[in-house]
């Protein structure tokens, strides 16, 4: 397994669980993933848990804060992504269109960092590393695979992501379905399924899928730990089999078992 010293700009370099019940939510995604957990005290009564596989950061997860609640923000999975220079990045953000909800701030030695929400909706976070580049395991079961950006106007947040962070967002070669695929300097990271496909109830977003080498398992595991699977176990002709499961606290993920291991 790789350990990632750094991540290129413009890659998902972090992914953050916010949360109703942290310590549910702890118990459930190391049994499900095989993380362990450590916990790092924020204040009084608060604290940050940081996951990891073999000793290396995979994700992290926090509660929600009282005035996040207040807005109606749900659980869900935050997706960051690494930029050099964060106050550069979330300017040219908002000239583009992006809405700032957290302007770029300090996070002890670790790195810098702002909210933003793209002009269609979805809302994502911008990384400058300092002292913590981000996560230190890949390609093996329980760490981020892919993403999702589900939204109304795929091509006004392509327009918009490819001006941002100079991603490639286009159709994939012989492929008539209409979904988008989005390429970082040359690496597939993610995708925007056509709009037709989405529920128009639910905001924009971007949904993390976890790799994991045996979908139907992993769902079951799920389910009877408390989760709901949004969409049960299906395969993808030709890609491999997923499913979208939401935890027993709201938050929704995906997790996907590529082809050659089914």
């Amino acid at each position: 397994m790789p350990s990632l010293q750094t991540h290129p700009p413009s890659s998902f370099c972090w992914f953050e669980l916010g949360t109703t019940d942290q310590n549910a939510a702890k118990q459930f995604y190391t049994s499900l993933f095989g993380w362990t957990a450590n916990d790092y005290p924020m204040g009084p009564s608060d604290f940050y848990t940081m996951f990891q596989l073999t000793g290396a950061d995979a994700a992290a997860a926090y509660t929600l804060r009282e005035d996040q609640r207040q807005h109606g923000v749900p659980p869900h999975w935050m997706i960051y992504i690494a930029v050099e220079n964060a106050d550069q990045t979330a300017a040219r953000a908002g000239q583009l269109g992006a809405t700032v909800l957290a302007a770029p701030f300090d996070v002890a030695e670790h790195g810098r960092m702002a909210v933003l929400q793209d002009p269609t909706g979805a809302a994502f976070s911008i990384w400058q590393p300092k002292q913590h580049p981000g996560t230190g395991v890949s390609r093996t079961d329980g760490t981020v695979c892919w993403a999702d950006l589900s939204t109304g106007d795929p091509a006004k947040a392509a327009q918009f992501y490819e001006a941002l962070f100079g991603w490639s967002v286009k159709p994939g070669e012989h492929d008539s379905s209409g979904y988008l695929h989005i390429q970082n300097r040359g690496e597939f990271i993610g995708g925007i399924p056509p709009a037709a496909l989405r529920n128009s109830q639910i905001p924009p977003h971007w949904l993390l899928y976890f790799q994991t080498s045996n979908c139907d398992q992993t769902a079951k595991n799920a389910a009877q730990a408390g989760a709901t699977l949004h969409v049960a176990p299906m395969t993808i002709p030709n890609v491999g089999r997923m499913s979208v499961i939401a935890d027993p606290q709201g938050a929704v993920f995906a997790i996907f078992q590529d082809k050659s291991t089914l």
